[in-house]
């Protein structure tokens, strides 16, 4: 329980951020443009409010709601999720929406997703400011990786050491951003590998990244010996004798030389007991031990990576800001790049709401992996709202550039039918994906 409430903290943390400046943006220009902000929430307030105050100077009701799923600003003259036909029905008045230029309009609606891509870069660079950039040539992971049947009817062998993609290097920092080398593996037209101390390259086959991710399985990952590097107390490894420095070697006599092959084989036989075989002191030696519905009998393997394997770099103030504007933008690259696997049918079944979003922040609080999240999600917010999509910015946006093209507006009627439709279409997707979740937990 207490993890639980651990990820939901830094969940609404991180998600009041984002909103927060995001919201800031649109009320920013309005107030430029000299556009009433009539109400401005933290939060969604629905029948209720936490907190709110109202400023006799602007007329701006400042509140936060009680329900921690965004925020709005709500514009004086807009047609938008309040719906508000009664105003709109009314004479325009000069400090209302829709009596502004277009193109002041446009820069209002577009400010808060600007506003966030500017966040997620300033954060990136404050991380590798404060903590530096620590990361793992893939080049330097001697004992190479294990590849899953995809990769290898692609070419992959186990054993292969990564070099580079489309002469890229690839490498991994060890956080969400890693999104950026698997993506420029999947993409990639050819990968360098270093195999028997000679470099190969593998020509990937056309659709490759698909058939990855319908199988749901990871590409790749470090070959590991299976061999027990300490033992958690009170698991089926203690209790079946297994040791530090023991090396697994077959599961039920079926023979296994890496953790992958010991985790695939316990995968077959969860929920049951499995022989273990394994070599001790040169001798082999066999015990029973039950394998539980995570498929894990509790104990540790050592990765076989010193500190010398991996790099870090130190940025000043200044310098921080481009590797910063680099890490979001190839970021961003990945993500958009990605999003073409949502279209699916294997896609639309991996689709996660805040459940899943909670649980890509750690068990600890750990504030460099938070800032990392935090800067993450908001280029996701970023993109998303960006989408030509009636009821996010993206979609007013597109509306305002039709009215720009050809010099007359949709009409009122037109707009909140559409309107409508998007919100029916966003609260669809949201009910689904927490579905997804909730079915994950279930289930898995």
């Amino acid at each position: 329980m207490e993890t639980f409430f651990i990820k939901a903290l830094q969940l609404i943390l991180s998600l009041s951020i984002l909103v927060a400046v995001h919201e800031f943006g649109h009320f920013l220009f309005a107030r430029i443009f000299k556009v009433r902000v009539e109400k401005a929430y933290l939060f969604f307030d629905p029948w209720f409010s936490l907190f709110k105050y109202k400023s006799k100077k602007n007329h701006t009701e400042y509140g936060i709601g009680w329900l921690p799923l965004g925020g709005y600003v709500k514009l004086a003259g807009m047609i938008d999720e309040s719906m508000d036909k009664e105003q709109m029905a009314q004479p325009a008045k000069p400090w209302e929406f829709r009596i502004k230029p277009a193109w002041q309009r446009l820069i209002i609606m577009a400010a808060g997703v600007i506003f966030n891509f500017i966040l997620a870069i300033f954060i990136l660079s404050m991380v590798v400011f404060t903590w530096g950039d620590r990361y793992l040539p893939l080049k330097n992971v001697k004992n190479g990786m294990t590849f899953s049947q995809e990769a290898k009817d692609a070419g992959f062998r186990d054993g292969d050491v990564l070099v580079s993609a489309d002469g890229k290097d690839l490498v991994l920092r060890g956080s969400v951003l890693d999104m950026n080398v698997l993506m420029q593996y999947l993409d990639a037209e050819e990968v360098i590998v270093q195999r028997e101390g000679a470099l190969r390259t593998i020509t990937m086959p056309e659709g490759f990244g698909d058939e990855v991710i319908a199988s749901k399985n990871t590409p790749y990952e470090f070959w590991t010996p299976a061999k027990v590097d300490s033992v958690v107390a009170e698991t089926a490894a203690d209790k079946a004798g297994l040791m530090k420095g023991d090396s697994l070697v077959a599961v039920n006599q079926k023979p296994i030389s890496s953790f992958a092959q010991l985790r695939a084989e316990l995968q077959t036989n969860k929920n049951d007991s499995v022989t273990i075989s394994y070599v001790r002191a040169g001798q082999v030696s066999e015990t029973r031990a039950y394998v539980d519905s995570a498929a894990v009998l509790g104990f540790t393997v050592s990765s076989g990576m010193s500190k010398d394997d991996y790099k870090h770099d130190d940025y000043g103030f200044f310098a921080s800001f481009p590797k910063g504007v680099d890490l979001g933008v190839n970021t961003l690259k990945a993500y958009v790049a990605q999003m073409r696997f949502v279209f699916n049918k294997e896609g639309v079944k991996n689709l996660g709401g805040f459940g899943a979003i909670g649980n890509m922040f750690p068990a600890q609080w750990d504030w460099l992996h938070f800032w990392t999240m935090t800067a993450f999600l908001s280029l996701v917010l970023a993109f998303m709202n960006i989408l030509p999509i009636p009821a996010l910015d993206g979609g007013h946006i597109m509306f305002l550039l039709y009215e720009m093209i050809t010099r007359r507006p949709p009409s009122e009627k037109f707009m909140e039918y559409a309107q409508i439709t998007g919100m029916v279409l966003l609260f669809g997707l949201l009910i689904f994906a927490n579905g997804n979740d909730i079915v994950r937990a279930i289930f898995d």
